[in-house]
């Protein structure tokens, strides 16, 4: 992906996450008929990123100390 894909972005049911464009969710330039495709933490909770080869560079978490930003 050309952008940087968020891992805890703030309001992720505002946008299409289905290419590079992330459109406003009622202003999709996909076309065809198309629906809004979520945010895999949608889907799949906070940790989705942790379960998979998603391809992204995560930086490093020390569980428990609060250094993780949403």
């Amino acid at each position: 992906m050309a952008k940087k894909f968020p891992l805890h972005p703030a309001h992720p049911e505002r946008l299409c996450w289905g290419c590079d464009k992330y459109c406003p969710a009622g202003s999709l330039q996909c076309g065809n008929g198309s629906g809004r495709t979520q945010h895999p933490a949608e889907v799949l909770g906070d940790d989705w990123y942790r379960h998979g080869d998603w391809g992204l560079e995560v930086p490093a978490e020390n569980p428990g100390d609060g250094s993780e930003k949403r």
